[in-house]
């Protein structure tokens, strides 16, 4: 359970094995995350716990606002009226040109054939 949480009912799944980052875990303990996770979510959902939905969040890198650096994915429940938010940045909305997206996406494309 979280210690600050965002709602009741909010949980962390953290492996076993320290990584500070997610790519320093194996694709097994990864996996193996997120299938925690979800039998978590579906328990969540029917705990009694005030629940309408159920956000999975996984800060990875100071940029993207991880404070601790051990990799853990946050589950929490989310409701109508909680309060939490994830803010968009200004000037998101448009949709971004083909060539762009196209472009990034053999970026990475590029990167899993290395790995």
């Amino acid at each position: 359970m979280d210690l600050h949480p965002i709602n009741p009912g909010h949980m962390l799944v953290v492996p076993n094995r320290h990584a500070a980052y997610l790519k320093e875990l194996d694709e097994e303990e990864g996996a193996q995350i997120f299938r925690i996770a979800q039998r978590l979510a579906t328990a969540l959902r029917t705990s009694g716990l005030k629940c309408e939905g159920v956000n999975f969040f996984l800060a990875d890198g100071e940029a993207a606002g991880q404070e601790v650096f051990h990799a853990h994915l946050h589950i929490f429940p989310r409701y109508r009226g909680d309060g939490f938010s994830l803010r968009l940045p200004p000037g998101y909305g448009p949709d971004a040109a083909r060539e762009d997206l196209n472009e990034a996406a053999q970026k990475i494309k590029d990167q899993l054939s290395e790995s």
